[in-house]
Order: structure tokens, then sequence, then C-alpha cells
């Protein structure tokens, strides 16, 4: 485990909170790139949805694989190294898939991609998390969100009118350069991103297990990740098949659904920000967070329940958006307390738990596609508010373990 020096000059706050909100904006933008394409992809190379929808699959496992091992070597090594890394990676991977000519070389790619992406919760949560002054770290969690939610909207769209006024595979290879271009632009800003590195061992020479044995031994990380895990299977179900489902099963004009998820995403952003302030005025940020997913849980049941819906869906869905966004930054600050908990470096607590968040948006493509193919699209939504409602009770099993006497967490922060 690692533990981490507090920053002495703190006047860089609004940098350091730039550069790795452009981090992560990028890093969700190139995760995004290819979903947009699928049917271009889908003629290029004769290939069936469900084949593509494996490449997706594998860029998100190998993402969840290399979450938790990102974690230790930023504990280690300095998660700004990771970052640059992790981004050139993720970036040389996107623009070599434009330069693929056989559909089997997406898949190695893909893993590639991946791999690359799975540094960025760990390495940016981390220097976050100590780069920033306590008294801003809730805004800061708040604005890293939302960065990467514009990147997710930015993506389709970009991409897509890229990919119409010339080709995809330029479409691709830009993303890719200006991927590059922004890791480029973190490593000439490295003095704002590290932080001194010190080995609890040598403080502590009775603790012998390493960072990651400890995180991974944890109870109260373990239902981190658990939370982790069902809230983002519950959030990719939303994102990927609601407008699907609104069209299919309800009857709602195309037009009308996507607007349902511009509003979602759009919620989502603005429930962030309003979250990242909420997180810096209070304590109770296990009642922020269940209070939160039980209202999006609450919304999704009554979508479920009904047969028609019209434009009130709009609505909802911002209604469900924000609720779950204002929610993040005080799962953060959770996930914080529980890497103090469990005696372990930031790195590995991060790189853990947000390899739940890919595990669980991994398995819910499989599961929501099955249940679309089999037109049961009003159990798409109930079981997007079953994996919200199962995520509550591990909320409230994270904060009773994390009662502990005050002194401790103020010294491992």
């Amino acid at each position: 485990m690692s533990t981490i020096t507090a920053p002495i000059n703190t006047a860089g706050d609004t940098k350091v909170i730039g550069l790795i909100g452009a981090a992560h904006f990028i890093s969700h933008f190139l995760q995004l790139s290819l979903p947009p394409l699928l049917p271009i992809l889908n003629i290029e190379f004769n290939v069936s949805f469900t084949e593509l929808g494996l490449v997706v699959t594998v860029f998100y496992v190998a993402s969840a694989l290399g979450q938790a091992t990102a974690g230790i070597l930023v504990d280690r090594y300095g998660a700004h190294r990771l970052l640059v890394a992790g981004l050139s990676l993720l970036a040389v991977a996107i623009a070599a898939i434009s330069l693929a000519t056989h559909y089997w070389m997406l898949l190695p790619l893909a893993a590639l991609g991946g791999l690359g992406n799975s540094v960025f919760h760990p390495a940016d949560l981390s220097i976050l998390s100590h780069r920033v002054r306590q008294s801003r770290v809730g805004r800061a969690y708040a604005v890293h969100g939302v960065a990467g939610s514009l990147g997710f909207v930015a993506s389709p769209l970009l991409i897509g009118e890229v990919a119409i006024l010339s080709n995809w595979r330029i479409a691709l290879l830009a993303a890719g350069c200006l991927g590059l271009a922004v890791a480029v632009l973190l490593w000439a800003n490295r003095g704002s991103l590290t932080y001194a590195l010190t080995h609890a061992a040598q403080a502590h020479p009775s603790e012998k297990k390493p960072g990651f044995l400890a995180a991974f031994g944890s109870p109260i990380v373990l239902l981190a990740f658990a939370y982790f895990a069902m809230t983002a299977f519950a959030g990719t179900g939303i994102q990927t098949f609601s407008v699907t489902a609104f069209t299919e099963g309800y009857g709602l004009p195309l037009r009308v659904a996507t607007w349902g998820l511009t509003a979602y995403l759009i919620g989502s952003t603005c429930g962030m920000l309003a979250g990242g302030f909420l997180a810096d005025r209070t304590e109770n940020h296990h009642r922020v967070a269940m209070t939160g997913i039980s209202i999006v849980a609450a919304i999704m049941l009554f979508i479920a329940t009904r047969s028609a819906l019209g434009v009130s869906v709009v609505g909802l869905l911002f209604a469900a958006g924000f609720s779950g966004g204002i929610t993040s930054p005080s799962r953060d600050v959770l996930i914080r307390r529980a890497a103090a908990m469990a005696r372990a470096g930031t790195g590995s607590v991060f790189g853990l738990v947000y390899s739940g968040f890919d595990i669980g948006s991994s398995i819910a493509p499989l599961l929501f596609g099955v249940l679309v193919d089999q037109h049961a699209t009003h159990a798409v939504f109930l079981t997007i508010a079953c994996g919200y409602a199962m995520a509550v009770p591990t909320v409230l099993k994270v904060q009773h373990r994390a009662r502990t006497p005050a002194a401790v967490v103020r010294a491992a922060e």
C-alpha cells in the first residue's frame, strides 16, 4: 500500500481538475467511438451485429481485467505515468482499427483499447484525491464525471458526422490522433499531476500485506465493487436499449425515444454538478447515494408498469438521470473512505472497485439484448429497476463498515 502526501501548493486545483477532466472526456469519447459505426461496419466486414457486439464486449472485459492491475501500478509508480500510457494505448488502438481489413483484426485491437481504458479511473481519481484540497474534492469528482458524460454525448455526434462527410476510417483515425494530442498535453503538464509516494510498510513494519491484497480482502471494498457492478449494469441497460425498447414496446416515435435518452444524459450531467457541491457540504454521503438510486429504481419501475408514456418519457428520464448523477461525487467520496478503512492504496481500491463497473457494463448488453429479441421490452425497465434496487443495501453496508474513529480516516486522508 502507498500513502500520499498532501500537496503543499493548492493554488493549482483548477488546473489539475481541468487536465483530469480533459483526460476523462477523451477516454469516454474514444470508448464510444465504435458503436455509432456499427451499421457501417456491419456492411464493411459483412458480419452480424452479434459479432460486432462481441468486439464491444471484448473491450469492456479487457478493461475490467486491467483495472485492478492498473490500480496496483498507480500506487507503485505514480498515476500520471499510467494515465499517459493508458491514453496513448487507447488512442493508438482506435486509430489502428481504422486500418483493419478483416473482422478478426477488430478483436485484438479492442482488447488493447480496453487495457488502455483500464487506467483512467484509478489514475484520475488518485490524482484528484491527493492533488485537490479536501474542501473541493467533491466538486473535483463532479467535474470528472461530467467531463466523461460529455465525452459520451460528443462521440456519436462527431464520429458519426465525420463518417458521413468522409468515411469511417478517417473518423477513427482522427479520434485516435485527438487522443494522442491530449496524451501529449498531459505529459507536458505532468508536474501538476504528480504527488509523492511513500510506502506504508516503512511507517508500519508490522503491516506486510500489499495494497491490492488488502483491498481485495476488504469487505467494504467488495461491497463497493458490487455496488458499481449493479449500477453499471442498470445504467448500461438505459443507455444501450432504452431507445429500442421505447420504440418497439411502447410505440414511441424514434425522435421522442431519442430525446428521452438525451434528457437522461443531460439530467445525469446536471445531477453530477449538483452532487459535487452537495458532496462538499455533507458527511451523509451514503444517504445521498441511497436516495438517488432509490429514486431511479422507482422511476424505472413506474415505466415498466405503464403501457403508454408519450412525451412524458422525456421528463421521467431527465429525473432519473439527475437522481443517478447526483450520487456520483458522494459515491466516489465513499470509495475514498473505503481505501482509508481498508488500509490499501487509493489506486488499488479505485482500480478494483471500478472493474465492477466494466463487468456490469459487459454483461448488460447480452441480457438486455435477449429481452429485446424476445419482445419483453417492459421487462427491460423492470430489470433495470431491480439492478438499482439491489445496489441500495450495499451502500448501507459500506457506511456501516466505514464507521470508525474519525482520527483514523483523517490520518489516512
